[in-house]
């Protein structure tokens, strides 16, 4: 059985940092990508989309510590929490925007 290397304080802080910041990021760009693309009435789908929200946030700090490695974790959040952002904030003349 191989042993795993203790984990430093740095890669622990920046697993807690990427939990933290980026799983907000993430948190972030699923609302507002559910806020416009839920099929359902306006109120109720930023209402969804806002409740949803909290288990993304868990998710995503329950992946921060179980990435592979401190960078992997922040690069995943950060990169999904980009395309859900601009997939939201699409300007309108492609149609994106109810």
């Amino acid at each position: 059985m191989s042993k795993q290397p203790s984990p430093t304080p740095w890669s622990i802080a920046a697993r807690v940092l990427a939990a933290l910041f980026g799983g907000y990021a993430l948190a972030y760009g699923f609302t507002a990508f559910g806020s416009v693309y839920l099929p359902l009435a306006r109120a109720d789908r930023v209402v969804f989309a806002s409740l949803l929200c909290f288990a993304v946030w868990t998710a995503a700090a329950l992946y921060a510590f179980a990435a592979r490695s401190a960078l992997r974790a922040w690069s995943l959040l950060l990169g999904l929490a980009l395309l859900l952002g601009l997939a939201a904030f699409l300007p309108a003349e492609f149609g994106a925007r109810p």
